[in-house]
């Protein structure tokens, strides 16, 4: 079967007689007859009857035409993708999103683009500590959200987007949350942190850690946070990863000499020696306008 058959059955269906089918698609109506014959032919059964002045779809007809009509449908929106490519659309842009930061703005972003450039593949990953920095330098993404720590800044530009409060936490039956009083790094020294890797090619993780203390590292946050729940080591979190717990009493704020609640800023950021495309650039206007507005 081919697509012009389909559109025969189609127009007939919807203008109601293969005539009136023939002059909305500007053809001969032998022409149309000719194609829903040929398609009959290949399927094995009537799918118009032609008993009475208007044709009308058989029963088996009528289930073939139901799904014939979503093929039209993929059709058309092909065809409207088709034409987009051919404009400077790309077809992928990529974006990395540091661990820390929410991805609730970043997925309505997304969203956002998605119904403004149906052709463009839009890519997301998540990375720890210099990772979306790495990514963006190296040329596999063209829009990382990020701290601004290690950034060339003559090589990359930057706005600002929302800021993450950062957390040392743990276990209300932690030893050191036991007490209100502020511990010392000798004290903490004593006791487990957990920590996340740097997810950057041979970076190490060595920000907001206990020197010479105990530690176990792990991939990501979420792992951090069941290991946390475990009472099995304390560590900084952000804090809308934890706003249930924290709210629950499951984990609670600790208090560390040297390590306060600390407020972690991010930046949308791309690099300045390189065309950005129409979608790449729609995205970065838009963080561009968010930071505008939050400033």
């Amino acid at each position: 079967m081919t697509l012009e058959q389909l559109v025969a059955l189609n127009a007939i269906v919807e203008q109601g007689t293969f005539r009136a089918a023939a002059d909305h698609l500007n053809k001969a109506q032998s022409a149309v007859s000719h194609a829903i014959r040929k398609l009959e032919d290949e399927v094995g059964f009537e799918l118009l009857s032609r008993e009475a002045y208007r044709p009308t779809l058989t029963e088996r007809g009528q289930v073939f035409y139901r799904h014939a009509t979503r093929v039209l449908q993929r059709m058309r929106e092909l065809r409207s993708i088709t034409a987009t490519l051919r404009t400077e659309q790309e077809a992928e842009v990529a974006l990395s999103v540091t661990a820390t930061y929410p991805l609730t703005p970043v997925l309505s972003l997304v969203s956002e683009m998605t119904a403004r450039f149906q052709a463009t593949h839009i890519k997301m990953s998540r990375e720890n500590m210099g990772g979306s920095l790495e990514k963006l330098l190296d040329g596999d993404v063209e829009v990382a959200i990020s701290t601004l720590d290690g950034v060339p800044l003559d090589r990359v530009e930057f706005v600002p987007v929302l800021p993450v409060m950062m957390i040392p936490v743990s276990h209300p039956d932690f030893v050191p949350a036991r007490d209100d009083r502020m511990k010392t790094d000798a004290e903490m020294q004593t006791h487990i942190q957990v920590v996340v890797a740097d997810s950057a090619r041979g970076d190490r993780q060595d920000r907001g850690i206990v020197p010479g203390g105990l530690r176990w590292t792990v991939s990501d946050f979420a792992t951090k946070k069941e290991i946390l729940l475990a009472n099995m080591g304390w560590g900084g979190m952000p804090e809308h990863m934890i706003r249930q717990e924290l709210e629950a009493g499951t984990l609670v704020p600790l208090r560390a000499e040297g390590y306060p609640p600390t407020q972690i800023l991010h930046y949308a950021m791309r690099r300045r020696d390189v065309t950005h495309g129409t979608v790449a650039q729609a995205i970065w206007d838009r963080f561009r306008q968010a930071g505008d507005a939050a400033g």
